[in-house]
């Protein structure tokens, strides 16, 4: 069975990642203490047009079987001559306490900014339980329920349409499934729902899929999806609805 611990290679066919997909990092229980990876790229490149790229990913999680410590600290930077396509960073950590086999209370805090949908900051810090749905070692699905405090700061573009700088709650419910069909297939996927309690109106919606074909021992295929929907974004100027797409080579250990 694949391993949910991953070294990752993406050829990226489009950049957007605004929510972080944990299940795809989080270790099964009988895995060692401690585990992580963290990777480094620059890549400087000139031809008609002179591009600059740099990208930092690392994870490392801390599990004793009752307890569960992830940090996971994603940036990305890509410029081509004066213009920044991509300007984002994400750095999350998350707690886990086993309460029983089927409950484990979560509390996670998250920092991160994108200048592409304008956002200077966005902090968030929430808790709630997560339950077990089922017992199966190739099938299981599970379901969180969180509330989570957000303060958000926009940055000074003009046709900002919505408060420079705002403090919400909101829910955050997920449904979370891994499906090991066979002993070279894996299939994890996380969808996220997360609405403003004083305004149902006001809601986000993303969805993430990653599906992985091993093709060696510990090395594998992996094709991921990403889905992001944002109901009222901080400006008329970024699009409700960005997705990623990604293909690459997996080497778990």
């Amino acid at each position: 069975m694949l391993k949910l611990s991953y070294i990752l290679f993406f050829l990226s066919l489009t950049g957007f990642s605004q929510v972080i997909n944990v299940e795809t990092l989080r270790k099964p229980s009988d895995s060692a203490k401690w585990t992580g990876s963290a990777s480094l790229d620059v890549s400087l490149i000139k031809n008609k047009n002179t591009i600059f790229r740099i990208a930092n990913k690392a994870h490392l999680q801390y599990n004793d079987k009752t307890n569960l410590w992830l940090f996971v600290n994603d940036l990305k930077f890509e410029k081509i001559e004066d213009n920044s396509l991509v300007n984002r960073g994400t750095q999350h950590l998350r707690y886990n306490r086993k309460i029983t086999e089927r409950v484990k209370w979560e509390a996670f805090a998250q920092a991160q900014y994108d200048a592409i949908s304008q956002i200077d900051f966005r902090g968030l810090i929430g808790t709630g339980p997560r339950l077990k749905l089922t017992k199966s070692d190739n099938y299981r699905f599970y379901l969180g329920t969180l509330i989570m405090y957000e303060y958000e700061k926009a940055s000074n573009a003009d046709d900002v349409i919505i408060n420079r700088t705002q403090n919400d709650v909101r829910g955050s419910a997920y449904l979370s499934f891994s499906l090991y069909p066979t002993e070279t297939i894996s299939i994890i996927s996380t969808s996220y729902y997360q609405p403003k309690l004083d305004a149902f109106s006001d809601y986000r919606f993303s969805s993430n899929t990653s599906l992985l074909f091993e093709i060696f021992e510990n090395l594998a295929f992996k094709t991921n999806f990403n889905y992001f929907y944002d109901k009222v974004p901080v400006s008329s100027s970024i699009p409700k609805t960005q997705f990623e797409l990604t293909n690459g080579l997996v080497y778990s250990f």
